[in-house]
């Protein structure tokens, strides 16, 4: 076999120049295809770098969107308007409504905090947030049961009627036909919850009968009656099933009571032993009731209000007290008990308690609650008036 040698000398001349050529030009790719590598990683670089940078801001975000729903579950008020400030939420109706209706891990008694109060925006944003709700094809207590979890009701009787009227309105739009004015369904709304505290609340010894429950609810569909069906079916889901109530997850402080009238931190002077302590009071169905911690589920001590009387007292060092008394049994306990520490319950030991608030407003304010629930159901003003007026109507 014979191999050949090619010598560079042996190119002529324009080989040479060719050869030479391509060699510069080779190398030219070379330096280029290095310059894009380096431009590649740079790019690479910022890429990471944006990406990075994104990757921190919405882990801030999501971090003041957390503080924002913390400080919500403990202020409403400032929860929102630190949420709009930081541009996390649209101050706009929908967008708030959205926000409490879907938002997992906000508090239900502040979502009701905040959806009573009465400036305009936040009416809208009731507004928006009931119209979130579908009511079709479920009959008013399985419309009740899908409204009442998605908040925990106030306690002040201006707030119920906002919120009760607003869920009225929205049922009729939902099924229109059912009810001749959301009037009608407004106190049907109010009976439902009454017969619920009836039916399930172990302190209510008259139970609502059926019969009752009818006779009640008679010429409350503007002047006429509703169907003893309809009635009766309403007063059997309740009967079967009493309303859930939601129970909150961090400070939520009364998930064992429906719609307190009121709640707040007092001091009680010791029945036996003359002490000061600061309990927890909440009055709701014609009961005071006492815990020693908001987060308890059950409370140290429960006084019925049925036959007592309260005033405003003086005592010694204790300005703003005031007292729970019998004016029929003087020097006689009064029919109350309590928890002791072993977990047995006992008869209370007092012939009056003696109660201290922080503050005379706070005082005059306790003592107005407790005379209303003494007298007369919390409910009884706001279905009243407008029961008068339905039933006074002329069915068509």
């Amino acid at each position: 076999m014979m191999v050949v040698v090619v010598v560079f000398s042996d190119f002529a001349e324009e080989e040479k120049m060719e050869l030479e050529r391509l060699k510069m030009h080779k190398e030219t790719l070379l330096e280029d295809i290095e310059k894009l590598k380096n431009q590649i990683e740079n790019v690479m670089a910022d890429i990471q770098g944006f990406k990075s940078a994104e990757d921190n801001k919405i882990q801030e975000r999501e971090k003041r969107f957390s503080s924002g729903k913390k400080k919500f579950n403990m202020d409403p008020k400032k929860g929102v308007k630190y949420l709009v400030e930081n541009e996390l939420l649209d101050w706009k109706a929908e967008p708030v409504a959205e926000f409490l209706y879907k938002e997992e891990g906000l508090n239900k008694t502040a979502i009701g905090e905040f959806l009573g109060e009465r400036e305009e925006m936040n009416l809208l944003i009731l507004k928006a947030f009931v119209d979130l709700h579908e009511f079709s094809h479920l009959n008013l207590v399985q419309a009740l049961r899908q409204f009442l979890w998605s908040f925990r009701l106030p306690g002040e009787a201006q707030k119920i009627d906002r919120m009760m009227e607003a869920f009225a309105t929205r049922y009729c739009n939902c099924i229109p036909g059912v009810f001749q004015s959301t009037d009608t369904c407004y106190i049907l709304s109010f009976a439902i919850i009454m017969l619920n505290t009836s039916l399930h609340n172990p302190n209510v010894k008259d139970k609502t009968t059926l019969e009752r429950f009818i006779s009640m609810n008679r010429g409350i569909n503007n002047g006429s009656d509703l169907p003893d069906d309809l009635l009766t079916n309403l007063y059997n889901s309740i009967r079967n099933e009493p309303f859930k109530i939601p129970e909150d997850d961090g400070n939520d402080l009364t998930h064992t009571f429906f719609n307190p009238d009121r709640e707040g931190w007092l001091l009680k002077l010791g029945g036996r032993v003359k002490t000061w302590k600061r309990r927890w009071f909440i009055l709701t169905d014609n009961c005071l009731y006492y815990f020693e911690y908001t987060t308890d589920k059950e409370p140290r001590g429960i006084i019925p209000l049925e036959n007592l009387c309260v005033r405003e007292v003086s005592f010694p060092r204790k300005p703003y007290c005031l007292e729970l008394y019998n004016p029929n049994s003087r020097g006689q306990r009064i029919k109350a008990c309590k928890t002791e520490t072993d977990g047995r319950v006992v008869e209370g030991k007092h012939q009056s308690y003696t109660i201290c608030a922080a503050a005379a407003e706070e005082r005059d304010d306790w003592i107005e609650s407790i005379r209303a629930s003494i007298t007369k159901d919390p409910f009884y003003d706001l279905v009243s008036i407008r029961k008068k007026k339905v039933i006074n109507k002329t069915p068509e």
